[in-house]
């Protein structure tokens, strides 16, 4: 099976050191969390339940992960003043934490003079990079990954250039 054909969940269960997701989009429409969306915008409140939405999927992903001694961390570019996206991202990122991601979060001003792939990514052991390209709306356009040494080191380079700048989130109010 190509390295494009593996699920995400089969790489990040391979992984031993370090899983790292930069995120740089203000709008995210995804179709597993469009439903909570909605309901933040009507009512101001996050669904924060494990047990519901994508959170069963993805949370034993990265506790699996953490347990096996990964470091995953998470950065976020935004731009400010926030999107309501990204208030409910932020309200939704306590159980990101609560899983064992480091999460952080840098306004775009601040990473202006960086240098940075043109699309979020995840960077898996400092080897395997997968790319996340979305449509102009925000949905899910396609993945793409590579295990290209230079690439994983521009992308290495970027996530630790913005991680030094950004605030955590326990510290970043939007």
């Amino acid at each position: 099976m190509s390295l494009n054909e593996k699920p995400f969940a089969d790489l990040l269960a391979a992984t031993r050191h370090s899983a790292v997701h930069l995120e740089m989009r203000d709008l995210y429409a995804v179709g597993d969390e469009a439903e909570d969306y909605a309901a933040f915008l009507r009512t101001g409140t996050a669904n924060t339940d494990p047990t519901k939405s994508f959170w069963p999927e993805w949370l034993p992903l990265v506790t699996d992960a953490v347990a096996r001694g990964v470091v995953m961390r998470r950065v976020r570019i935004v731009s400010e003043p926030v999107t309501d996206y990204i208030r409910y991202e932020h309200a939704i990122t306590v159980l990101n934490l609560q899983a064992g991601e480091d999460v952080r979060w840098l306004s775009r001003r601040q990473a202006a003079d960086l240098a940075l792939p043109g699309a979020d990514f995840w960077l898996l052991d400092g080897k395997v990079v997968q790319f996340n390209h979305f449509t102009g709306d925000g949905d899910w356009a396609a993945k793409e990954r590579t295990d290209n040494p230079d690439t994983a080191a521009l992308c290495a380079a970027a996530f630790e250039a913005v991680w030094q700048r950004a605030v955590p989130h326990e510290k970043y109010t939007v």
